[in-house]
């Protein structure tokens, strides 16, 4: 996005620098959300995070973090967040025993 930089200082180009809705390359791209990354800079963004394991362990930790503070640590909380931890299991216990289940379904009763 190209910030036109001859406008004077009364104008409404600089109130708009000013207010920082041209932002974008304020912030670092080490730091930006993945969310917030462009398809082109997915390759560096990708090259600034830290993988190693104190580093993988971090980013499960924030992770976590983010997800108690939006859904089980509010004021008004409902039974969304432990909902969806619950569905998560039964998903995920159910691929686990996909194999298990897909042989007991082929076998013959009789």
């Amino acid at each position: 996005m190209q910030v036109n930089r001859s406008c004077t200082l009364n104008s409404r180009c600089s109130l708009v620098e000013s207010v920082g809705l041209f932002t974008e390359s304020a912030v670092p791209l080490g730091e930006k959300r993945l969310m917030d990354v462009k398809l082109g800079e997915l390759g560096s963004w990708l090259g600034t995070r830290d993988f190693t394991p104190n580093g993988l362990i971090s980013a499960v930790r924030r992770g976590h973090d983010r997800y108690y503070n939006k859904y089980i640590n509010v004021k008004k909380g409902g039974i969304g967040g432990i909902a969806m931890l619950l569905a998560g299991y039964v998903v995920l216990s159910y691929v686990w025993e996909y194999d298990h289940i897909k042989h007991d379904r082929w076998r013959k009763y009789h």
